[in-house]
């Protein structure tokens, strides 16, 4: 098995409609994303770079070297992008398409698009990775603990809750984690109640979520990707399911790592102006 952990999967090729509705409202930023396929190309800082160059910087100071862009057919902009020096340089840069199936009209999910990943590089199914989204600022930190040793060939970061920046409210729209007492997860409960969020408390006070940044030995996660059903009101494929079921099967294959801090977060038109310090 192969632990050492070089590579980094971004899922960009989301459709962004919820931030694209926001924007739709938002008078200062209005029109910011008519050109841009995916929310993680907002220019954003003091320079005006796109907001996945800072999660890309920050992966590099982890010490990853490889990078995979999972993005929709229409890849143009992330290609530009690559191709015109928009990321920071010194990463191998992959790009692998999730394809939408002939009888929909939109892609599969997360766990699908992991998959197709997977199936464009082989290599990563016998590799160890790490998978998060491109609309979250990972810090450098969170992104180095996925990549150091560990008691199990999986991982997911585990955020208390009490060093987030955002409301009840909003923590709500998240997923929250039932980890078991030596730390291995249990579940993954999604978009939990405002009511039911108490009961998810773990005995150091804290409430403990997932912000969708996972490491994985290929080998394990490939057959429940494979396997994901279908969410019965997403119609799609989600990772957090396909982890899920892997942790029904062996309820010791999916490590949780405990982080304190704020996670940017990129999600409605008032989130750009928090960036705008970055440099």
């Amino acid at each position: 098995m192969n632990m050492e952990n070089n590579s980094l999967v971004i899922m960009v090729g989301g459709a962004s409609s919820r931030m694209k509705r926001s924007l739709s409202s938002d008078r200062k930023n209005k029109g910011v994303m008519d050109h841009i396929p995916h929310k993680s190309l907002i220019p954003v800082g003091k320079n005006g770079k796109p907001f996945l160059f800072y999660l890309v910087r920050n992966a590099m100071e982890a010490g990853y070297e490889n990078l995979y862009l999972i993005t929709s057919p229409g890849n143009e902009a992330f290609k530009n992008l690559v191709d015109h020096g928009g990321l920071p340089s010194g990463l191998q840069v992959f790009m692998a398409i999730q394809k939408v199936p002939g009888d929909r009209e939109k892609p599969l999910g997360t766990a699908d698009a992991l998959q197709q990943c997977l199936d464009q590089y082989p290599v990563l199914k016998t590799s160890t990775f790490t998978v998060c989204n491109g609309d979250n600022l990972y810090s450098v930190g969170a992104l180095q603990d996925l990549r150091s040793e560990r008691k199990a060939a999986n991982a997911l970061i585990s955020y208390a809750s009490s060093g987030f920046e955002f409301t009840d409210e909003r923590i709500s729209k998240f997923a929250v984690m039932d980890i078991s007492e030596d730390g291995f997860l249990k579940k993954i409960i999604e978009k939990p109640t405002l009511q039911d969020m108490p009961n998810y408390i773990d005995e150091t006070g804290e409430l403990r979520v997932s912000m969708n940044i996972f490491s994985f030995y290929g080998e394990d996660i490939y057959p429940y990707l494979q396997n994901c059903p279908l969410d019965p009101v997403r119609d799609e494929k989600e990772l957090p399911k396909a982890v899920g079921n892997l942790v029904m099967d062996d309820p010791q294959s999916v490590l949780c790592i405990p982080r304190l801090e704020h996670i940017p977060d990129l999600t409605d038109a008032n989130d750009i102006q928090l960036f705008k310090n970055l440099e």
